[in-house]
């Protein structure tokens, strides 16, 4: 991949909404994939092992409510699936933060919804890791 091109964001929103950052992220050039898996639909990468959405991403946004018990197993799945390099965010309700601390450990967490400047910050960082894997 060349420096020009940026690695797609996917944003993990439940429900209808449009991706909660997505227009954001795309004001500032970012290529973003939305999943509303956590909604209506199930998500794939629980129920077969693996997700198109996921193998294309090069980070990854979430607004999951926490205290649901299968928005955890999809954090964790996630974990789980994605490369140990992959910047991860994760926006939860104010109070989560304390509560879900060892799910959380290792991926940068907001307990408000994020502001345009976080959000540059974290496509940095994806963009970063793009460098890492390329050289």
């Amino acid at each position: 991949m060349g420096h020009d091109e940026m690695g797609v964001i996917l944003d993990v929103t439940p429900g209808d909404h449009e991706g909660f950052e997505r227009h954001l992220l795309e004001g500032m050039g970012h290529s973003v994939s939305v999943c509303h898996g956590p909604g209506h639909e199930t998500c794939p990468l629980l129920d077969e092992g693996t997700c198109e959405k996921v193998n294309h991403a090069h980070g990854v946004v979430f607004k999951l409510d926490l205290d649901r018990e299968y928005h955890r197993r999809i954090l964790e799945q996630y974990k789980q699936t994605l490369p140990a390099d992959m910047p991860i965010a994760v926006a939860v309700q104010p109070g989560q933060e304390t509560i879900y601390t060892e799910l959380l450990d290792g991926l940068y967490v907001w307990s408000h919804s994020p502001t345009t400047a976080e959000l540059d910050g974290f496509a940095a960082l994806v963009e970063a890791a793009d460098d890492t894997r390329s050289t």
